[in-house]
């Protein structure tokens, strides 16, 4: 394994041009249980495909405004908070061992993390973080670093929750969730990559993603629908809706949309889940017994709408696997879908 320490401030040139960004798997640390399970992951998915890793953290400088009255603004010397992020990179980097067969570089950055991965996101094939930090890389709950990545990324992300360190090896200290593990009792985790549809372009482009990993993986790709019952904000409905002919409506959908699918990856076994209740519920638990759930960024409102999606945001703050979100993009292979069946209309 060749692992490098890069450190990087402001005053030695600034962002980086494009072509000077990590390629493969880049993954942010922050020295939190939560970064340790993301740094696992990424380091397992980065194996898997054969790809560089780089390991990144970032810290910034405070400003504190001057007593004096020139309204300027002072700093300090912010060679202890660089240390510290050293520290923690450092750590990191000893996580890892000696993984075989796996290139891995490091940097430490100066500024804010989310444009420190956004920024690295133009070259990276994947983005991978925690759902929780210490606040400085993907902290605040699910967090504004985090919140902010996989709606604005130039890659895919995956955010990995702290949950999911058991199912490679990892040890959980948080009380919390072992006690909620424990409520939970044993879990079957299938090999299956899930897909969130709803049928949008975006949903689309999400399963064809969906169907790579799986194809990689060398397991079955199940496509989800979820269809929640009509709130009071529908009352205004002139007729009731018959959900019997719904789901029959949709089951033709999937099934056409099975077909397309397959026409692209004629090996990749398909299956289709057509469940009763609210999306972010219904997601959530998936991502309790799969290998990894894809979802789009937008959608048409039920599973991804406005800027990252309620339902999607929903997921990545209560998911109990790790969550790929594939972030909008065009490609030709929509282009014929329609010739396969019924689809939803624009």
């Amino acid at each position: 394994m060749d692992a490098q320490l890069h450190p990087q401030d402001d005053a030695a040139g600034g962002e980086p041009a494009e072509a000077d960004l990590p390629t493969g798997i880049v993954v942010g640390v922050d020295g939190s249980e939560h970064g340790r399970c993301a740094l696992a992951w990424a380091a397992q998915e980065a194996r898997r495909r054969r790809r560089p890793l780089h390991v990144v953290t970032a810290y910034s400088v405070p400003l504190f405004a001057a007593s004096g009255l020139d309204g300027g603004y002072a700093t300090f010397d912010d060679t202890v908070i660089r240390d510290g992020a050293e520290a923690v990179l450092k750590e990191a980097i000893e996580q890892l061992g000696d993984v075989e067969g796996l290139e891995v570089t490091s940097s430490v950055e100066s500024g804010d993390a989310a444009g420190v991965l956004l920024e690295f996101s133009k070259a990276a094939e994947l983005l991978v973080f925690g759902s929780r930090g210490r606040g400085g890389f993907v902290g605040r709950l699910l967090g504004s670093v985090s919140s902010a990545l996989p709606a604005h990324a130039h890659c895919a992300t995956v955010t990995v929750p702290l949950r999911f360190a058991e199912r490679i090896g990892g040890v959980i200290e948080d009380r919390h969730i072992r006690e909620e593990q424990s409520k939970e009792g044993p879990v079957h985790v299938e090999d299956v990559v899930a897909v969130g549809v709803d049928g949008s372009d975006q949903a689309r482009v999400a399963v064809l993603i969906a169907a790579e990993e799986a194809m990689m993986r060398g397991v079955p790709l199940r496509v989800v629908c979820a269809v929640p019952q009509f709130s009071g904000s529908l009352a205004w409905v002139p007729a009731p809706v018959d959900r019997e002919q719904l789901f029959q409506d949709i089951r033709a959908q999937l099934k056409a949309g099975t077909a397309w699918l397959q026409s692209h990856f004629p090996d990749l076994e398909v299956q289709t889940s057509l469940l009763d209740g609210a999306p972010v519920d219904v997601l959530v638990d998936v991502s309790h017994t799969v290998d990894l759930l894809v979802l789009g960024t937008r959608g048409r409102g039920g599973f991804t709408g406005m800027l990252l999606g309620s339902t999607t945001d929903g997921v990545l703050h209560h998911a109990k696997g790790p969550v790929m979100v594939v972030p909008d993009r065009a490609d030709e292979r929509l282009a014929d879908r329609s010739s396969f069946g019924p689809m939803l209309a624009p």
